[in-house]
């Protein structure tokens, strides 16, 4: 049997031979959702021909760094959907307290096959390479969390979303094939598997670990379910203005996707389909944020491997930054101020406050906040460390490709250079008259204000 599955998502990560087993494993490392997933496609495909169950292993590791009470609970809230999901499916959830790669390779010495999702980030690869390494059985990995492939948009780290964007155009129509994930032949319900019972976000998080000073989130309810519901609303409400809204920080044009497309809640492939159904201008602009830049964010992480730091900047911002680094500065603030919004701005403080409070940042505002950490930190290495820092403690979408390569594009990564000034040298600046010439930041500053205070139809 043919597999439904684009080969370019397929990728045999070791060389064990084929061998007889209980069940094929899913291991769910970034792909927490049962609709549209191509690695839990391929799964289903491998078990169907072995007349085998399929079982779902997901490793919960309260230690991931910069984990918090927020991100787990956001965490916990998906994986309870997909169980559910999956459960109707025939397939059965096994979620442990462990180091998945210790996990993965216990539950692999009864599978035929392991199949996994893929993770761009520096540790979920290096999971998979011990995995690799010792299984005994097929490892695949199939990508299921971008619409085209990232080697197949571009076999090397692109300069600029202008370079990369013909590339992953013209590719667009070819990976934009939804799969249907059918149940498998043989259920796996009836396995005895020991896993957390009943997948109780609140029963789980008692019995963890972790910082618990980063409430979650009043806004944001992780999985699938609350992905497709807040998504129809943005297609009914939101995306024939989505390019003339969100830029604007006193509109929410934003369609909010991003926490779930961090965690593999929802698939891009089903966004980009139902926005190019819609149709329309709004439906372009949406495009280019999703595949484009994120697609772009992607490729960064992929093969840069100073993603997370200064040193991923290009040459040139390297340069003029250190040019400018004993630049006279008006203010200067420390890691805490900045983390309690204590600077003299009131914009920038209402941003701080909107990611603190809401776990996301408008879009626009962010790069705003980036630039300014960056403008009032005592050195650009300084400042980069701070804005990273903040963005993964506090943000849904932290720890994610798209926010290193957003606080990367603050300090000059995927632009060129603009005319020279003090501090930012030849990096693009951003000033406060800059946001009052173009908006009405009054109605921002009242947006953040509702939203502080737990107003009815407030959101991020």
């Amino acid at each position: 049997m043919i597999s439904t599955v684009e080969p370019e998502r397929c990728r045999r990560l070791n060389a064990a031979p084929a061998r007889g087993g209980e069940y094929v494993l899913y291991w769910m490392q970034s792909s927490h959702r049962s609709e549209e997933n191509p690695a839990l496609r391929y799964a289903v495909e491998r078990a169907d021909r072995a007349r085998l169950p399929v079982v779902a292993y997901f490793g919960l590791w309260p230690s991931y760094p910069g984990g918090n009470l927020r991100h787990l609970t956001f965490l916990l809230e998906g994986l309870a959907d997909a169980a559910r999901s999956l459960e109707d499916l025939g397939i059965r959830s096994v979620i442990r307290i462990e180091r998945p790669d210790s996990g993965v390779l216990a539950l692999a010495k009864n599978a035929s096959s392991v199949v996994v999702d893929r993770g761009y980030l520096r540790l979920p690869r290096a999971w998979c390479g011990t995995v690799a390494g010792e299984c005994r059985c097929p490892l695949v990995q199939v990508e299921a969390n971008v619409v085209v492939p990232v080697e197949t948009a571009s076999p090397k780290e692109e300069y600029s979303a202008a370079t990369f964007r013909p590339k992953v155009s013209r590719l667009l129509d070819r990976f934009l094939r939804p799969v249907q994930t059918t149940p498998p032949e043989r259920s796996s319900l009836d396995l005895d598997l020991s896993t957390l019972a009943g997948i109780s976000p609140g029963a789980i998080l008692s019995r963890v670990e972790i910082d618990r000073s980063v409430t979650p989130s009043p806004v944001f309810a992780g999985g699938t379910s609350e992905a497709n519901r807040r998504f129809g609303a943005f297609l009914e409400n939101g995306l024939d203005g989505f390019t003339r809204r969100r830029s604007d920080p006193g509109e929410d044009g934003g369609s909010g996707m991003s926490p779930y497309l961090h965690y593999g809640q929802i698939s891009p492939v089903t966004l980009a389909v139902l926005a190019r159904e819609h149709g329309g201008e709004g439906a372009a602009g949406f495009l280019e944020e999703l595949v484009v830049r994120r697609e772009l964010a992607a490729n960064f992480v992929h093969y840069n491997d100073h993603y997370d730091g200064f040193p991923c900047l290009p040459a040139w911002a390297q340069r003029t930054l250190g040019l400018h680094r004993d630049d006279p500065r008006e203010f200067l603030y420390t890691r805490d101020e900045f983390e309690r919004a204590g600077t003299h701005d009131p914009y920038w403080n209402a941003a701080q406050r909107q990611v603190v409070h809401a776990g996301m940042m408008q879009g626009y505002m962010r790069m705003y906040w980036g630039k300014k950490v960056m403008e009032w930190s005592a050195s650009p290495e300084e400042g980069y460390a701070t804005a990273l820092f903040l963005n993964d403690r506090y943000g849904l979408d932290g720890r994610d490709p798209s926010g290193y390569a957003g606080v990367a594009w603050c300090f000059g990564k995927h632009d060129r250079p603009w005319r020279e000034r003090g501090i930012y040298g030849t990096v693009r600046s951003m000033t406060a008259r800059g946001l009052e010439r173009k908006f009405t930041m009054d109605r921002y500053l009242e947006r953040v204000r509702r939203l502080s205070a737990g107003a009815p139809g407030s959101p991020a």
